[in-house]
């Protein structure tokens, strides 16, 4: 009798409307746990300031004579200083910046509070395509190996860094102020785009510029689903790391394309590049969901009720 007792208190238990409480956090880290867009656009703004100040301002006069700007890939000390340093201390920033605020490691590098769809994984099928088909129709004749290492070793923390900041901050503040996903992927994508256009401030042709904001909206949301459907950050910063360097010595420069090359391994990334640029578009017409309050500090919801027996289920969104 005592057994059976116990069993239906364990069974009401499971069935009853559960209330998770985490409280509120106030001051630095209350005003970024808030969230919002105005606050994405300020830490991405910021963000720009800070590493476009050290690159121009404080980097470039202390390596003016050893830096050769006509050419990124002239030696392995030139793609450090010139492409890896600034990025490598953008990296660090955002993870002062993810301490300071008690999001990192979790709940940036936390399971995603929204699960993707099957569909979704065609996303990063289709980003890894142009990767492997630029290592394979590189020609490496035109680099040391060493310029080749330090390349990769950069696209690492270029990774890191653009994918911690707009699928990792950005995402985050959107859905902590209840932005649907909709609206998470179109604005995070958004800030994505528009951040390349600090390009110009390197001297970059304007035009150029307008075509890598073009395409970095797409990638971004492309890099979105990759997020949703894998769970973790991990994956996305991964796939830009070996985006951006691969297609950089496949075209032989930085921000450079490999349109128009005659070789069949270039021809087959640039058209896997346009399918996924494409598919970005079904991306913006079939992406829903909402994180509905799963998506506060170390993923537990301020205040959420849900059954504990549909609790599993609950992250699943169409």
């Amino acid at each position: 009798m005592r057994e059976h007792c116990n069993l239906q208190g364990m069974e009401a238990v499971m069935n009853q409307k559960l209330t998770y409480e985490v409280p509120p956090t106030t001051g630095w880290r209350g005003f970024w746990d808030r969230g919002g867009f105005w606050k994405a656009a300020l830490a991405a703004i910021v963000y720009i300031a800070l590493y476009e100040g050290f690159a121009f301002l404080l980097l470039r006069p202390i390596v003016a004579d050893v830096l050769d700007t006509s050419n990124a890939f002239a030696s392995a000390t030139n793609v450090l200083l010139g492409l890896a340093l600034p990025v490598i201390f953008g990296s660090v920033v955002l993870v002062l910046f993810g301490l300071s605020i008690g999001w990192f490691p979790r709940p940036l590098f936390g399971a995603q509070p929204v699960r993707g769809r099957w569909w979704m994984w065609i996303a990063p099928f289709l980003v890894l395509i142009p990767i492997v088909f630029h290592l394979i129709g590189t020609d490496y004749s035109r680099y040391t190996p060493a310029v080749v290492v330090s390349t990769l070793f950069a696209g690492l923390f270029i990774g890191f860094a653009e994918e911690v900041l707009c699928r990792g901050f950005v995402v985050g503040f959107l859905r902590r102020h209840g932005y649907k996903e909709w609206a998470v992927m179109a604005l995070s994508s958004l800030v994505f785009g528009i951040l390349h256009s600090s390009n110009v401030l390197g001297g970059q042709d304007p035009r150029a510029v307008v075509v890598e904001v073009l395409y970095a909206i797409p990638f971004g949301v492309c890099m979105y689903l990759t997020l949703r459907v894998t769970g973790n950050l991990i994956w996305p910063i991964l796939l830009h790391a070996f985006t951006d360097p691969t297609t950089a010595l496949a075209s032989g420069g930085i921000d450079e394309t490999v349109a128009g090359t005659s070789n069949t391994a270039l021809t087959i990334a640039v058209v896997a590049t346009f399918a996924y640029v494409g598919f970005a578009l079904i991306g913006v017409i079939c992406t829903r969901g909402h994180a509905e309050g799963r998506a506060e500090a170390h993923e537990g919801p301020r205040r959420a009720s849900v059954s504990a027996a549909d609790e599993d289920t609950q992250p699943t969104i169409a």
